[in-house]
């Protein structure tokens, strides 16, 4: 394997650095906030049933009339709810409209060893959504009672974001490209289970979409998998998207906690645990994700694995992003709230640095973009970046199997990083 490792583009860090203060679930409580709020419990029942009026209002917007519900071995309850009634048709633009057939697939994209999707621990309960709904993870008041942020449930934080990324909470190592317009792009990622260290930390690989600049405009489409308790309130790694049109402050959301992604597959629920995962030198379980842009109708379309269409973001959720993209980066990203005054224990992809390679550490593979007129091609120049080497690394390289590839992740606190 023939590794290059191009220099790092300056305007790259202060993308990454927006990343790092702008993609947690919620900010670290301290143990005396905690405090408050078991004091808040105790001595202010009216607040907490207000608290609970709130919160019961918003899961009765957010949690669809089901046709069928299931029972995840996870514990998570599964709702098959009319494709037409789920909460995308909720956003002005889109009542009254059903979802979109299939759109031209970029050229160079295989479909000939398509495979039935049974990737996620619901489905293996035999039980299945039936055509014409789709499965969507129930959110329960437990979810929302473990979000520091009522207003912002299943929303990342808007912060002012500094062009520094001294002091911030977030730590990626990534790989990415830049300088031309991107239409999409695919890549195939090894799936493990991380340790985080605490509720208000986490762990993901990614895919991100991007255009607009580092202000206020900033356009995202975000779509892999997921270690975070808050959000989820366990450790098993999810299958995740998430979208915004304004940096993170008033648009867009995880999964189909919003009015926004219109889902169209019966067969993955979108929040819902994978399984299996890969295991420390044994069997390598990866995932292979698709994100581009409808020619005809200008969407941003996601497929899972060989042909499972997942869903869509319509066009008119974004301002750049109508138009194409400027910024497409793959990796991994962990919240480090130096609890103790130590760097965090939480795990990137394996726990384990690149240079243990295959079956060791984690990886992307196979990666693409998606080009002007709908072609699927190697990307050109791609530049790795990790924000703390010490703690979190990457290695890249091309091969014949594997095309454009790296390996990635970390322990977080070691000897180097303490």
């Amino acid at each position: 394997m023939a590794s290059s490792f191009p220099k790092t583009s300056p305007i790259i860090p202060i993308f990454v650095f927006f990343l790092l203060v702008s993609s947690s679930i919620c900010p670290v409580l301290s143990s005396e906030s905690s405090k408050l709020h078991a004091t808040n419990q105790a001595f202010r029942p009216k607040e907490e049933l207000q608290k609970l009026k709130i919160i019961r209002e918003h899961l009765k917007k957010i949690n669809k009339p089901a046709a069928k519900t299931i029972q995840s071995p996870d514990g998570d309850i599964i709702d098959c709810v009319l494709s037409h009634q789920q909460p995308a048709f909720d956003h002005p633009k889109l009542k009254g409209q059903k979802p979109l057939d299939p759109p031209v697939r970029p050229r160079g994209h295989n479909l000939n060893n398509m495979v039935a999707v049974d990737f996620q621990l619901w489905s293996f309960s035999g039980e299945s959504c039936p055509e014409g709904t789709i499965p969507i993870r129930r959110t329960t008041e437990k979810d929302m009672l473990r979000a520091s942020s009522l207003t912002r449930f299943g929303r990342k934080p808007g912060r002012h974001v500094r062009k520094d990324s001294i002091s911030s909470d977030h730590e990626h190592a990534v790989g990415y490209v830049n300088g031309q317009q991107y239409y999409g792009a695919k890549a195939s990622m090894n799936v493990w289970s991380p340790t985080v260290a605490n509720q208000y930390e986490f762990s993901l690989s990614q895919m991100w979409i991007i255009s607009g600049t580092f202000g206020d405009d900033l356009n995202t489409i975000e779509a892999g998998w997921q270690v975070s308790p808050e959000l989820y309130g366990d450790n098993y790694p999810r299958f995740f998207t998430y979208w915004t049109s304004d940096a993170y402050q008033a648009t867009g959301c995880y999964n189909l906690l919003c009015s926004g992604f219109v889902q169209t597959n019966n067969g993955i629920a979108i929040g819902a645990a994978i399984s299996p995962t890969s295991s420390y030198n044994g069997g390598q379980f990866d995932i292979s994700l698709l994100v581009w842009k409808d020619p005809k109708h200008g969407n941003w379309w996601l497929e899972f694995g060989s042909g499972n269409l997942v869903g869509y973001w319509p066009s008119f959720l974004f301002t750049h992003l109508r138009d194409h993209a400027s910024m497409v980066q793959f990796g991994g990203e962990i919240v480090n709230s130096r609890e103790g005054g130590f760097h965090t224990s939480t795990q990137m992809g394996s726990g384990h640095f690149a240079e243990e390679g295959f079956g060791k550490a984690s990886y992307f593979r196979n990666l693409q973009v998606v080009d002007w007129d709908n072609n699927l091609i190697p990307p050109s120049n791609l530049q790795v970046l990790a924000d703390n080497p010490n703690c979190y690394d990457i290695q890249g390289g091309i091969n014949r199997v594997w095309g454009n590839y790296f390996y990635y992740g970390g322990p977080g606190k070691n000897v180097k990083c303490p």
